[in-house]
């Protein structure tokens, strides 16, 4: 395991290097202090336009870094260019706008729950050799999205009678569209009002030792990366109300060589995710060493519903605690379209990896289903789960499951994939339907109560081996 860790790391550090080519020595570099071109840390003026125009003069003058320093600047939507890092000092605050109005959408979309997504603190569209650095904080004022704050705010702006959607499409903290080579590391995210940080269609991405917080309003998850490749995520603290670290694809274009090592996260919906959107494929992705705690949505969450092909997938040395549903692996019919992208057929899940997992479920008092369940894999009826191989698998339940509870469990082939809508599993440790192939080795289940229920139920399996 520290081998791997130290691999990873090592190939965290060489990406560093590639990533911003105007990462020079300090006295080298090439400098622009925001202050320079009128921006003012006072906590009230908004320096959208001070902060933007340092950003392209670096840009003009072939890159360097940005920096902000001492001070609390407000802004609107800023946007990076080639070769441009942008430097949060320690005594740093850049805070995003309370008015709507000042924010900008890039590449507008509508994202799995119907809502117009596009608009950003921070972004950046066709952009190379980017970061995001320092050791100040981010901060994207998302509670000034709330629906009493908006009405407040048009009130203040005399708008009352107009400007239909005010607010709604709900600004991201960072946001990077069609860009490569990006480094963001050890800033501190903080409450945004949507997405923290949303790569598009990008690659050659590093996100290392970022704490992120992300609590002030609904759809609030810590990384997104959808469609997007080369990625590594190291060392970073994720406390999320929704998914803190999610693999998606609002496209049929792929996700794909993602390594995820050394993470802390915690979650109101899902440690780590795949889909829900999912239209192109999710394969040549590892998950390692990372530690997942006080989670009520499920800790991990491999769901191919829109079309997606989800394979050569390994999850490793993760330790959980306080974790509803700790494994879930859900492919459907949903097949819902983004983008104006033609519908696909239904997708697959095959030779998925998952080892050396030691979990704990949360009390029966507060799962979001009790008794809770540990493993849940199901496929359709039409539509199996290929390979699926669970080795060194403990898992601590509270029990306390009935005999009414064992009973037959729907297909829901074409809902919404959530273990919680299918309800108490007839199993506490492992239920599993609809699949090819299950490798089990050393899968283990401790119940702090007795259980009516089974310890594992397999129904519709075609092989099963130990």
């Amino acid at each position: 395991m520290r081998d791997l860790k130290i691999s990873i790391l090592l190939i965290a550090t060489a990406l560093a290097v590639f990533s911003c080519g105007t990462d020079r020595s300090t006295k080298d570099a090439a400098h622009w202090d925001v202050r320079d071109f009128g921006a003012i840390g006072d906590s009230s003026h908004i320096n959208t336009a001070a902060i933007q125009a340092a950003i392209d003069a670096c840009h003009d003058k072939g890159g360097g870094t940005v920096y902000l320093r001492q001070g609390t600047y407000l802004s609107g939507t800023l946007l990076l260019k080639d070769s441009v890092i942008l430097h949060i000092g320690k005594d740093a605050k850049l805070v995003g706008s309370d008015n709507p109005l000042d924010y900008r959408s890039i590449d507008t979309f509508i994202d799995a729950t119907g809502q117009e997504r596009g608009n950003c603190l921070i972004g950046a569209i066709d952009a190379s050799h980017i970061a995001i650095m320092g050791r100040g904080t981010i901060d994207g004022n998302g509670t000034a999205f709330l629906q009493e704050q908006l009405k407040a705010k048009k009130k203040a702006l005399g708008l009352e009678d107009s400007l239909k959607g005010f607010g709604d499409n709900r600004p991201f903290l960072l946001r990077f569209v069609r860009s490569e080579n990006i480094k963001i590391k050890n800033v501190r995210l903080r409450q945004p009002a949507a997405w923290t940080c949303h790569f598009y269609r990008s690659k050659n991405i590093l996100v290392d030792s970022v704490s992120i917080y992300s609590h002030a309003h609904h759809n609030n998850d810590g990384i997104d990366l959808d469609s997007s490749s080369d990625a590594i995520i190291s060392r970073c603290t994720i406390d999320t109300g929704d998914d803190a670290i999610c693999f998606k694809t609002t496209s049929p274009q792929p996700t794909h060589a993602i390594r995820v090592a050394d993470c802390t996260l915690k979650s109101e919906w899902g440690a780590l995710k795949f889909g829900t959107e999912s239209m192109g494929d999710f394969y040549d992705i590892e998950v390692s060493d990372c530690r997942i705690k006080d989670t009520q949505g499920g800790g991990i969450k491999i769901l191919s519903v829109d079309g997606a092909h989800i394979y050569d997938i390994k999850l490793s040395d993760i330790q959980m605690d306080s974790v509803d549903m700790p494994l879930f692996i859900r492919l459907g019919e949903r097949l819902r379209t983004y983008r104006d992208a033609e519908k696909q057929t239904v997708g697959s899940i095959d030779n998925i990896m998952i080892k050396n997992v030691n979990a704990t479920t949360q009390r029966y008092a507060i799962s979001r289903v009790s008794p809770p369940s540990g493993i849940f894999i199901t496929g359709t009826p039409d539509h199996r789960i290929g390979k699926v191989s669970l080795e060194n698998i403990q898992i601590t339940l509270p029990g306390r499951g009935r005999e009414s509870d064992i009973r037959e469990v729907e297909e829901q082939r074409d809902k919404y994939p959530e273990f919680s809508f299918f309800k108490v599993l007839p199993a506490y440790g492992l239920y599993g339907r609809h699949i090819d192939t299950l490798f089990l080795s050393k899968v283990r289940y401790t119940i702090d109560s007795a259980d009516a229920r089974e310890a594992m139920l397999l129904e519709d399996v075609g092989k099963v081996s130990y």
